[in-house]
């Protein structure tokens, strides 16, 4: 499962340069898949849907930080934990229930982003 950022977060910005993926992004700062990876061309999103790398989308939260669930793999393959949630000082970053998914489908994500 993807990890997301509650609205508990204080803003201070120390998970985003802990993300392996660049998943994280401040408050109101559009995102793109290429963004931090090796994406290049047409990807897949979560929904199934189908984007260039390269375009932009509207940011997710205006008024905080938060974590792009199409770029996130709770660092799998990276580090034993996620480290957002581990540099966290207010534990806001936790799972996310809407986006569950199993080590595997989070390796395999790792895979794309990072060819």
């Amino acid at each position: 499962m993807a990890i997301h950022i509650t609205s508990e977060c204080i803003n201070c910005g120390a998970c985003e340069p802990e993300c392996p993926n660049n998943a994280i992004y401040e408050g109101g700062a559009e995102w793109a898949m290429a963004d931090g990876t090796t994406l290049k061309g047409q990807v897949t999103l979560l929904d199934g849907s189908t984007a260039d790398a390269d375009q932009k989308f509207p940011a997710i939260s205006d008024d905080i930080y938060y974590i792009v669930p199409n770029k996130c793999t709770e660092c799998e393959g990276f580090h034993e934990e996620p480290q957002c949630a581990a540099v966290c000082p207010v534990d806001c970053c936790v799972p996310d229930p809407e986006h569950v998914e199993t080590k595997e489908q989070l390796l395999e994500k790792k895979a794309k982003l990072h060819i």
